[in-house]
């Protein structure tokens, strides 16, 4: 008895059946992926005239109030951004540190992973400085230093640090600060104030007793010349 012979199939025929089999929901994959495009596309244009339309504003911006405006309407934007750190910067400039802290605390909550955050950042710092609260200015400097280590403002932190240790009378962490910026930063404008500040640190330890030292006793004051004998009286 002859042996059966194998059967071939068509490729076309089974694409066929394949299509036929799967055709509803290959057609509802197709329709969901274009829609996602068009959304996309619509999107990004939305964006785009958005961000134009914030840019515009912030150029024509001139008073406090046009800038809160700005803020509150395209606060996602770039512009919204600027908008934040230039009217804290106005609030600081009329002494309302207060104000300017809770406008920059209002752009990082908002806009937590902005890379204008770090500038955000040093700016409460320096008001708190500004309102004599030293402890708290210089801990948000360190934290600023530390956290955004990769930033171009981390030298600008540290050498914030140096005016403050200077007045708490403690040269040596000021020392350690210059010097962090030397080693670690020494590309940066900041390095030529950290060796400027390192010299005038070290030539005021040479000249200072370090403490618990008496200071050498200087020279004693030359004699005062003996008096001129008064001239004989004419007779």
């Amino acid at each position: 008895m002859p042996a059966p012979q194998p059967t071939s199939h068509d490729p076309a025929l089974d694409v066929g059946a394949f299509w036929f089999r799967y055709r509803r929901e290959i057609l509802a994959a197709i329709v969901i992926v274009l829609l996602l495009a068009a959304g996309w596309g619509a999107y990004q244009l939305y964006r785009a005239r958005r961000d134009s339309a914030a840019a515009a504003q912030l150029a024509a911006a001139k008073s406090p109030q046009d800038y809160e405006a700005l803020i509150g309407q395209y606060g996602g934007t770039p512009a919204g951004a600027s908008a934040s750190l230039i009217m804290a910067e106005a609030q600081r400039k009329d002494r309302k540190f207060a104000e300017s802290s809770a406008t920059l605390q209002a752009f990082i909550d908002k806009n937590p992973e902005h890379e204008l955050v770090p500038t955000a950042k040093m700016a409460m710092a320096s008001n708190l400085e500004s309102t004599g609260k030293m402890d708290e200015a210089l801990s948000l400097y360190k934290q600023t230093a530390e956290k955004y280590a990769k930033s171009y403002i981390a030298p600008l932190a540290l050498m914030a640090q140096v005016s403050l240790f200077k007045a708490r009378n403690q040269p040596d962490a000021a020392k350690r600060a210059c010097e962090t910026v030397l080693s670690q930063y020494g590309e940066s404008f900041s390095a030529n104030e950290a060796m400027r500040e390192l010299r005038s640190l070290k030539s005021t330890v040479t000249s200072s007793p370090a403490p618990g030292q008496a200071r050498p006793p200087s020279a004693p004051a030359p004699a005062a010349p003996p008096p001129a004998a008064a001239p004989p009286k004419s007779k």
